[in-house]
């Protein structure tokens, strides 16, 4: 048994490095119990306890240089492939940007505490042209609050966690197909969570092409934009679209007709806080509403222009 957990400690640093490393890259491998059982395990050695904190917080800086690289060189494009391996629902990346309207560089010290926040994060500086050492510097920050928290929590319950490994130990093979299984268990939870979320937002979407096609016939339609204001100041609106995003839709609710076919388009992969938004729409009473496919990035990678936002100007029935 001793031996078992002599191996376990030795090895602990580069588990725990691998794992954040992956982790922070995008697989969706909980990198949480790997750093509560090593550090439990070296919670008697000071220096292999801090050997294990600073594995942690180097896999995370690798692992975040990928996705912040990424987002320098694909732009908002790399959103996508995170939210097809991100086992978060893809609402994150209005969270995101929110976040980074608010606080700035400075959410990289606070993400990682938040499941999915925290690639989405990382990959938006990369796409906002943060300054490598300005990125490096925060992002530092945050790994060491993050992994130090967790490898506190590890001190604080060894005697727990080193008898959970224990009792796993004495069945040998079998007690590590159990811990895999655990893991196993928990993705497949997480997966099952996510396909959930998807489903209860599916609704009938626009195309990019037929938005166009109503534009041009000068339909009566009504186009918003749910992004938060600083990605809308940055990066422009579709022509003709109206803020509404969580703090300004009452203005929308009270100043525009429900009759008229609504668009409603955000940044999110999957349409998700478009179609999130779009529901409480329906339930205002809007008649007809559709979320766009694709969202702004499908209407810019189709070759359509943006137009520089300004505030709302809410007509009078």
């Amino acid at each position: 048994m001793q031996d078992v957990i002599s191996t376990l400690q030795a090895n602990a640093p580069w588990a725990v490095f691998l794992n954040v490393m992956l982790n922070q890259g995008g697989l969706p491998l909980p990198a949480l119990p790997t750093v509560l059982t090593a550090a439990a395990l070296s919670a008697q050695h000071p220096n292999q306890l801090a050997t294990v904190v600073m594995a942690g917080v180097g896999g995370a800086l690798l692992g975040d240089l990928v996705q912040y690289w990424c987002g320098r060189r694909f732009g908002r494009r790399i959103l996508s492939m995170i939210c097809k391996v991100s086992f978060s629902p893809d609402f994150c990346v209005s969270q995101t940007e929110a976040m980074l309207s608010k606080i700035g560089p400075l959410s990289l010290i606070f993400a990682k505490f938040f499941p999915g926040v925290s690639l989405l994060s990382v990959a938006m500086a990369g796409i906002t042209q943060m300054r490598l050492p300005l990125f490096l510097f925060l992002d530092a920050i945050g790994a060491l609050l993050f992994i130090g928290a967790i490898a506190a929590f590890g001190w604080m319950f060894q005697d727990e966690i080193i008898s959970a490994v224990d009792k796993l130990a004495t069945f040998g093979l079998w007690g590590a197909i159990a811990a895999l299984a655990m893991l196993a268990l928990y993705m497949a939870a997480r997966w099952v969570q996510r396909q959930l979320f998807i489903r209860s937002l599916r609704m009938s979407r626009i195309t990019v092409a037929e938005l166009r096609r109503l534009m041009v016939e000068e339909k009566r339609i009504l186009i918003l934009d749910v992004r938060p204001l600083d990605a809308r100041t940055a990066g422009g609106i579709i022509p003709g679209a109206v803020a509404a995003h969580a703090t300004e839709i009452k203005a929308v609710l009270e100043g525009y007709p429900h009759e008229h076919e609504t668009i409603v388009y955000c940044a999110c992969p999957n349409e998700a806080s478009a179609a999130t938004a779009a529901k409480h729409l329906r339930r205002a009473g809007f008649k007809k509403i559709r979320p766009l496919l694709g969202g702004i990035d499908a209407w810019v990678q189709a070759g359509h222009l943006l137009e520089p936002y300004q505030p709302n100007t809410v007509p009078t029935q």
